[in-house]
């Protein structure tokens, strides 16, 4: 799931459009800015931001994520959601 959305990032056009697929505006709007803010393009900047998710969450936040996925009816959605929350200063 969340290695299939990732697998799609290939540029800023299919980034974008999966990020809208998702159904979260939110989501999109705060990757661009992170993408701006970092200088990197879309699609980069989302799977940097899920890498940098998956290698510095503590314990605490794995635990929590697993409970949102059990829930979620699009847990690849649930977990870039997540990435971008943990990753805010």
């Amino acid at each position: 799931m969340l290695g299939d959305l990732l697998a799609r990032l290939t540029d800023e056009t299919t980034a974008a459009e999966t990020l809208l697929q998702l159904g979260d505006l939110t989501l999109l709007e705060a990757a661009r800015g992170k993408a701006a803010a970092e200088g990197l393009d879309l699609a980069a900047c989302v799977t940097q931001t899920v890498q940098r998710y998956a290698s510095t969450a503590s314990d605490e936040e794995w635990v929590t994520l697993m409970g949102l996925l059990n829930r979620s009816p699009d847990p690849g959605a649930t977990c870039l959601q997540r990435a971008f929350a943990y990753a805010q200063p």
